[in-house]
């Protein structure tokens, strides 16, 4: 055989034997090339036919055929054949073994070493026997070749029919594991849903590529709220600078191009032909790494912020050793140190520092509170710096540890009020260390200290300026802070006591110290005398005349007057639930029982016969909390806060400083301007601060509730009692509170629809009404007038109201719109008629044109009779600008300006402003509610320090602040009325909420127009720019209350009839905007010890479902306001399962629980 296939006749060629011999290198003797080229012709000719025939391939050994040469050839082929076998032995020992192993799992593993030794055998057989496979006939070789041979289908090239391959070797895998291997299943994906073989035109089959072209996962895009982005935010970015140049002396207009030639031609070497690699590039195209210097040296960027820090900190440590008495300036430093710590590590030294340094919460504190010490050091007697440090060491601190810093603190300032104050709430919200007991004490202990310092008995402390209002307000916020802890008896008490104490003082014991009056007052408290609201009572002075002269004379009551107890059924349905019962009884004894429970000596009750002894008041439980007001406008606060402390709409608020303490119900909310009356709204400003006896659900309207008969009479008695102490304007406004809660009746009365007590609830009212009117001193008070006006209106005898008004104003004669009570009630009875003509007759209207006008003129006042003459209109136009200017004339004096001008400026310019819009419209109205704007905005926000807390600012302040509401009135009623835009009153509404960001009616107002509007960006922009810069809570809360409206509204569309529709109005994530604005508003100062806040957050996660998480938010609420007794009984409602638990709790903290659980026991069983 030629060793090349191509010259395998040449060397076979019978030629001479020279030529053979030159050419036996081409020749290989172990190999045959006809052997080999017939044999592939025979396979394809045998592969052909048995496919024709229908038979399939059956996979045989081959045996070839050894050729008709040389006996040298032959040995040849027999050694090299011999090597292979010893070759293909090995092999087969090897795989033997293997096989041994498999076939201890799988006993269809021992066909494989048969089908091997027969390979070997017919192998053998084939090398051993050469003359058995010489055949004279080729074809029959190849026949024999075929059967003994398999043959692979990519060396059939001919066919074009479908083969097949039997493959008998079975698969161990496919027992073991239950399924076919991935590569066996045909890869392939059908396109269209039509039957195989139907319509080839509507589906195919795409077979897919090779594993190695598949699809790579494309990675997904983090968004920037992932944990990876939000760590990226807090890497300092790098700030992109250009060397700076000299400015040149002539302007540029534009930027120049620099040329080619300026720049330096770049180096270019073999590895940077070019030049436009820069050096490092080209060193690691080199394979170097960085040179020495490079490595070491530092981010240009770091070194410039490092430098800027550590000049400031140069600079500050400078100014403080300049100046170490500048509390601000250290406080200031303080603050630096979060923008230090925040920016590159200054002074870190290690590798890997500067990264813990800057995410160390810990270093930083430690850092401040090293700077405080230092400042303390310095300023001794500086109370800011020293409650700096507090708050700081509060994060790191023990609670124990804290609170002897505080008492250190307190023992060394015992005259500062703002101390007390922030150390009465710390000891509050501390729930480790909280009980009732403790903190009431706690209370007393402090007014007890104000008073002896107020007094001069301590000597080594003087009292400090406004020391007496702040003793009266935490004398409030002890009332309220026991009244939410569920002991009203207590509350009421000191009340009670305080009223005793001011009013009633006998002239024999003013002038001794407070602690001395105290003594005094002990015998007149435990002697059993009717009190204050009790029915006989007489007061202190009065008790302390009729002892000298030998005691009271007793008179026996008649039988006739006593009345018979009310028969209330505490437990209505004891099929209820036990949680449902226990709240529902609980809530009926703090209803009933918020009186302080006194023996009856009539019925000849004793001590002993009280069921509760908690409903006993004793003096140790108020001695100490009593102070002295000598103060007229403190005074008549007192009895304002005890009026608003019963429900009674007085218009007292308590200090800002426990405001939103005192928050904890939802009629913040309520009340708000209404569509059908938008000028005469009735708005009795209880400031979500709910009154004695209530601890109603979330969410129950204030105007169903009120007292029980009991209550009512203490409420009149209070009124009797106080009522001949005062005269003049606080007796009117008294008068005016207590006509107000009777009409307040009577408009829940209508809400509810109870027609029988409206009727009853009526006839008291204008009972009342006429008798207060027939006082001397009350029948000229146009007060009192507008007021029992009012009723006859609300009542629906409008005729009988008109009369009521025509008598009031004819009895004000001529004063110039001098008098303010006189326009007030002009005011009233012209929107009153404006409300009456939306939908009548043109001539209702004109009657708010006549009374308007009539104010104006100076002779006696005629009812309205016809159609108010052009002329008149003309005159009154003119004397209402004359008295405007002549208000705003007075009011911008440099000296504070006469309170009646200010109270008068109010009223006149909203008579004014109504007039101009009955008469002009809607931009004249407008017209002078800017120019009123425009003036006093400067003088009621002036821009030099501590001028707006002086009274007249103050009430300049009040003024705008009123006009505001009338502005904003006019332009809801002008939006009923026509169609008009609402962007004005949106800006008006904005505008005035920028300046007083507490005023609640106007938050009202603003979230009920806003509530009408698809887009809400408008107002979250607003409500974030407000709650950035205001400090109060109002914005805060209308802002969930805004968007708890919008959710409502989404939720009502996308429910109809109870089932889900679909969504025009995407919720967009509301649920998780109201829970960030609430956690937001919890870490405010203000917002984190609100009852009203958390029962809020509380009440809506429960409205979610989450179950836990709610759960987890009430435990956080009680470590703030551990001491709100409606946050427990929230929990009730919301957890009935836990009911047992917050029993205990509430039993542990001493919190005012009226029905033990024991007790309920017995009642269910009888």
């Amino acid at each position: 055989m030629a060793l090349f296939p191509a010259f395998a006749g040449v060397s076979e060629a019978p030629d001479g034997g020279g030529s053979r011999k030159e050419l036996d290198w081409l020749s290989n003797p172990s190999f045959c090339v006809g052997t080999i080229t017939s044999l592939n012709h025979q396979q394809t000719e045998e592969a052909t036919a048995l496919v024709s025939g229908g038979s399939p391939l059956a996979r045989s050994p081959l045996k070839s055929e050894p050729s008709d040469d040389s006996d040298t050839n032959t040995k040849l082929t027999q050694a090299s054949r011999r090597k292979k076998r010893e070759k293909k032995k090995k092999r087969k020992h090897q795989h033997h073994k293997r096989t041994r192993r498999k076939s201890r799992r799988s006993s269809s593993s021992g066909s494989e070493p048969d089908t091997d030794s027969a390979k070997d055998r017919s192998s053998r057989s084939a090398g051993g026997s050469p003359k058995e496979s010489q055949k004279p006939s080729q074809g029959n070789n190849a026949g024999a070749d075929v059967g003994l041979r398999s043959v692979w289908l990519e060396d059939v090239q001919t066919l074009t029919g479908e083969t097949f391959r039997t493959d008998t070797k079975p698969d161990p895998a496919n027992w073991e594991y239950k399924s076919l291997y991935r590569g066996d299943i045909a890869r392939y994906k059908r396109k269209g849903d039509s039957c195989l073989g139907i319509n080839p035109k509507k589906q195919c089959i795409s077979w897919e590529g090779a594993p190695s072209a598949r699809k790579h996962t494309r990675k997904q895009v983090e968004r920037y709220f992932t944990k990876k982005s939000v760590g990226l935010m807090s890497v300092d970015g790098l700030a992109v600078s250009s060397p700076a140049e000299p400015p040149s002396s002539e302007p540029v207009s534009f930027i120049p191009v620099k040329d080619s030639g300026d720049v330096a031609a770049p180096v270019t070497a073999w590895l940077n032909p070019l030049g436009i690699y820069d050096p490092s590039t080209a060193r690691w195209l080199q394979g170097q790494g960085p040179s020495e210097q490079e490595s070491k040296q530092p981010d240009p960027q770091a070194d410039r912020e490092g430098a800027v820090l550590k000049a400031k900190v140069e600079e500050f440590n400078r100014r403080v050793r300049e100046n170490p008495r500048d509390t601000a300036l250290w406080m200031a430093f303080v603050a630096f140190q979060d923008e230090v710590m925040k920016s590159p590590g200054l002074y870190a030294v290690e590798e890997g520092e500067q990264e813990k340094r800057k995410k160390s919460l810990k270093l930083v504190l430690e850092k401040k509170l090293a700077i405080l010490e230092r400042a303390i050091e310095s300023n001794q007697s500086s109370i800011d710096l020293k409650l700096a440090k507090l708050k700081l060491c509060a994060e790191f601190w023990e609670p124990a540890a804290l609170a002897r810093e505080w008492q250190k603190l307190i023992f060394l300032h015992p005259n500062n009020t703002t101390l007390w104050q922030k150390y009465l709430l710390f000891c509050q919200s501390q729930f480790s260390t909280f009980s009732i007991s403790k903190i009431h004490n706690l209370y007393g202990k402090c007014l007890s200290t104000l008073s002896a310092v107020k007094d001069g008995s301590i000597l080594s402390h003087p009292a400090l300026p406004g020391i007496e209002e702040a003793m009266f307000a935490l004398f409030l916020q002890q009332c309220h802070f026991l009244r939410q802890a569920g002991h009203s008896e207590k509350a009421i008490s000191l009340f009670q006591a305080m009223v005793d104490f001011t009013f009633f003082k006998p002239d024999s014991v003013k002038d001794v110290p407070t602690k001395v009056q105290v003594e005094f007052f002990e015998p007149f408290w435990d002697s059993g005398e009717p009190r204050v609201g009790e029915k006989g009572a007489r007061g202190w002075r009065a008790w302390m005349h009729q002892q000298e002269r030998g005691g009271w004379v007793v008179i026996n009551p008649d039988e006739d007057e006593e009345e018979p107890e009310e028969d209330d059924q505490e437990i209505r349905d004891k099929t209820l639930p036990r949680w449902q019962i226990w709240l529902a009884a609980e809530r009926s004894r703090d209803q009933r029982h918020w009186r302080p429970w006194r023996p009856d000596k009539t019925k000849k009750q004793t001590e002993e016969d009280c069921e509760d002894p908690e409903r006993q008041v004793l003096f140790d439980d108020i001695g100490q909390s009593l102070i002295r007001l000598a103060s007229p406008d403190l005074q008549f606060q007192l009895i304002e806060a005890f009026l608003q402390f019963l429900g009674v709409p007085s218009g007292f608020l308590p200090p800002a400083s426990c405001l939103y303490l005192a928050m904890d119900e939802h009629s913040i909310f309520d009340n708000g301007p209404s569509d059908e009356k938008p000028l005469t709204f009735f708005n009795p400003s209880f400031s979500g601060i709910s009154c004695i006896g209530r601890m109603d659900q979330l969410g129950c309207p204030r105007w169903s509730r009120g007292h029980n008969r009991e209550g009512e009479d203490f409420i009149r008695n209070v009124f009797h009692l106080v009522m001949p102490l005062f005269s003049g304007k606080q007796k009117s406004q008294l008068c005016f509170s207590w006509l107000r809660y009777e009409i307040a009746k009577v408009i829940g009365c209508q809400r509810t629809k109870n027609k029988k007590r409206l009727k009853s609830q009526g006839k008291n009212c204008k009972k009342l009404a006429k008798n207060l009117l027939k006082e001397p001193e009350n029948r000229n008070n146009f007060c009192l007038w507008k007021q029992y006006a009012h009723l006859e209106w609300l009542l629906g005898n409008i005729e009988d109201a008109r009369k009521v008004f025509d008598t009031a104003l004819s009895m004000g004669g001529s004063s110039e719109l001098k008098d303010r009570e006189l326009c007030e009630l002009s005011l009233l009875y012209a929107e009153l008629e404006v409300e009456l003509s939306l939908g009548s007759a043109e001539a209702t209207a004109a009657r708010a044109v006549h009374i308007l006008t009539r104010l104006t003129e100076s002779g006696p006042y005629a009812p309205f009779t016809g159609q108010v003459l052009p002329t008149q209109v003309l005159k009154a136009r003119k004397a209402y600008e004359h008295g405007l200017q002549d208000c705003l004339g007075e009011s911008r004096v440099p000296d504070p300006a006469p309170a009646d001008s200010l109270n008068c400026l109010s009223s006149l310019a909203k008579c004014f402003m109504l007039f101009q819009y009955l008469t002009m419209g809607i931009d004249a109205a407008m017209q002078i509610y800017e120019q009123l704007f425009a003036k006093l905005k400067g003088s009621v926000f002036p821009e030099g320090p501590g001028l707006e807390a002086s009274a007249s600012f103050q009430s300049l302040s009040s003024v705008l602040e009123a006009v505001t509401l009338m502005h904003t009135s006019l332009l809801r009623l002008h939006m009923k009325v026509t169609v008009y835009p609402l962007a004005p009153l949106r800006q008006a509404l904005s505008e005035a909420l920028k300046l007083y960001p507490g005023n609640q009616v106007l938050w009202r107002s603003y979230i009920q127009i806003q509530n009408k509007s698809h887009s809400a960006s408008k107002t979250r922009k607003f409500f974030d720019a407000i709650t950035r810069s205001a400090k109060p809570l109002e914005p805060w809360l209308f802002a969930i209350e805004a968007e708890k409206m919008r959710k409502k509204l989404v939720e009502t569309v996308q429910r109809v009839g109870g089932r889900e529709v679909h969504a025009t109005i995407p919720e967009t994530g509301l649920t998780h905007r109201i829970r960030a604005l609430f956690e937001n508003a919890v870490r405010s100062d203000s917002g984190s010890q609100c009852p009203l806040l958390w029962r809020m957050y509380l009440q809506f996660l429960v409205s979610l479902g989450n179950k836990e998480r709610s759960k987890g938010i009430f435990y956080k609420a009680l470590q703030n306001c551990p001491w709100a007794k409606v946050l427990y009984m929230d929990a009730m409602e919301y957890f009935p399962d836990e009911l047992q638990e917050i029993l205990d709790l509430m039993t542990e903290k001493e919190l005012r629980v009226r029905l033990p659980m024991e007790e309920l026991e017995l009642l269910l069983e009888d």
